[in-house]
């Protein structure tokens, strides 16, 4: 981890360190007023990254009631069939914002695929084998981790699989 500022860690941060998994992270101002559904879109492009490397974490509900965390490019749109296919499901819906806090731990946009308060489930769009790094939530909103996909699907036990439009 870099030492360029004091920063006080998340569950996120904490989880990969204790497991060894090498990543880096950078800080961002957080535009409050964004609340588009371009949030992550809009991340990337402040930060200067590729939107195609910049990944958003999304959660969807199962017919059952359970859960399966979704990765995709922040510019690319969740395909709710093919995700459902992918993580052995009849259909998926998305997660209410309402219950994404009491579920993960996590607010909307600062939802990362590490460090919820359970682990769910998780696909990973297939594109990410494409980057050395991909960009995912750090845990908080203006907290972005770097991390070689393959590290972030070993330790999330995820799926790879096409799940976007």
């Amino acid at each position: 981890m870099s030492r360029r500022e004091k920063l006080q860690k998340t569950n996120a941060m904490r989880e990969l360190e204790a497991a060894g998994v090498p990543f880096s992270w950078e800080t961002y101002e957080v535009d409050e007023t964004d609340t588009s559904s371009e949030l992550g879109l809009h991340i990337a492009q402040r930060l200067g990254e590729d939107p195609a490397s910049s990944f958003k974490t999304l959660v969807c509900v199962t017919p059952s009631g359970d859960h399966v965390v979704c990765c995709l490019p922040v510019a690319d749109e969740l395909d709710l069939k093919k995700a459902a296919a992918a993580a052995g499901e009849k259909s998926l819906a998305l997660m209410h914002v309402r219950d994404l806090e009491p579920t993960t731990g996590y607010v909307r946009g600062g939802c990362s695929p590490v460090g919820m308060r359970r682990r769910f489930p998780t696909l990973i769009d297939e594109t990410a084998q494409l980057f050395d790094e991909i960009r995912v939530s750090g845990g908080r909103r203006g907290l972005s981790l770097s991390i070689a996909p393959d590290d972030l699907a070993a330790f999330c036990d995820a799926t790879l699989a096409d799940i976007v439009r």
